[in-house]
């Protein structure tokens, strides 16, 4: 036999659980906090177990009530994905919301929205950025640009960007100041800026180039790409970084690849959705527009290379 609950006293819940307060589940409902008290009690008192633990004025969840928000708190956002989208499908506007690395987002992906709004109006695109996992099925976001995002999680469907080139850049006042920069053994004698949330490295390049003596102990470390792009733009000292992040500083002359380089190349981030959402129009438009963008990208890296001239052997 099915047992019934409230949906008032769940509704309740799920605010207190996601919010972790009564007070603030109160204040996000427009009630009370002794209601949002009386209600759990009653969701309690339905389900036979206790959900919050009661400290003097504050509360936690119990075991069984942090297992059982896991499912409410995702509900609710699946009941609220459903909402948003019969309303906006309903005034003729698909709204598709976009996870991505924070890297990615700044560097690449928000300088060109305008670009698929202009293609695609009848698409509102809502980026997110963040480093945290998400979960698509709980609906909340439709697309997950993950950067080395190995195999996809299931009922997901991985499509991989092209492979990334990973190169020296620097401010062309560095490369060109009192210790100029023309040829790989000249970094030896400047500051390296670490990428460490990277795959590719500065012990990568040197690998590459065993007669570059390179201090990997010193230098400025950053665990997000942007942050060290902007370091290097800043003239603070050398970055091993993608061409495709930094793009928009290499055309405006904010930074320069120094010498001739063919770059380390890596596959980087990947584009993933649900199975059963990959062909909807608003996810099948978007991704079609963004694969296009990253193929030109890519065309403009190799005439970009190759306009740098020969690189030494063995690099």
């Amino acid at each position: 036999m099915r047992k019934r609950v409230s949906i008032k006293a769940l509704q309740a819940f799920e605010a207190a659980a996601r919010l972790g307060s009564f007070a603030t589940a109160a204040e996000d409902l427009g009630l009370t906090p002794s209601a949002i008290s009386h209600q759990v009690k009653i969701l309690e008192e339905q389900l036979g177990l206790p959900l919050f633990h009661r400290v003097h004025r504050s509360v936690a969840l119990t075991d069984a009530g942090r297992s059982f928000a896991t499912e409410i708190v995702g509900a609710f956002a699946r009941m609220e994905t459903a909402i948003r989208n019969v309303t906006t499908s309903n005034s003729g506007t698909e709204i598709l919301t976009v996870r991505s690395m924070p890297s990615f987002a700044t560097q690449w992906l928000m300088p060109r929205l305008n670009r698929v709004k202009a293609l695609h109006p009848a698409i509102d695109i809502r980026l997110q950025a963040s480093v945290s996992p998400i979960d698509l099925t709980t609906g909340a976001v439709d697309v997950d640009i993950r950067y080395n995002p190995g195999p996809p999680p299931a009922g997901c469907v991985l499509e991989q960007f092209p492979d990334d080139v990973i190169v020296p850049m620097c401010s062309p006042a560095l490369a060109n100041g009192l210790i100029p920069i023309r040829e790989p053994k000249d970094l030896s004698r400047h500051i390296l800026i670490h990428s460490e949330i990277n795959i590719v490295g500065w012990r990568d390049w040197a690998r590459k180039h065993r007669g570059v003596q390179l201090d990997m102990d010193r230098g400025l470390r950053f665990d997000r790409s942007f942050m060290a792009i902007n370091a290097a733009v800043n003239g603070m000292g050398v970055c091993l970084d993608s061409l495709l992040l930094a793009r928009q500083e290499l055309q405006s002359g904010q930074l320069v690849v120094p010498f001739p380089t063919r770059g380390l190349r890596a596959q980087g981030h990947g584009f993933v959705t649900l199975k059963s959402t990959a062909d909807l129009p608003k996810i099948r438009l978007f991704r079609q527009w963004l694969f296009g963008e990253l193929d030109a990208c890519r065309q403009w890296e190799e005439q970009y290379l190759s306009s740098l001239g020969t690189p030494a052997a063995g690099d």
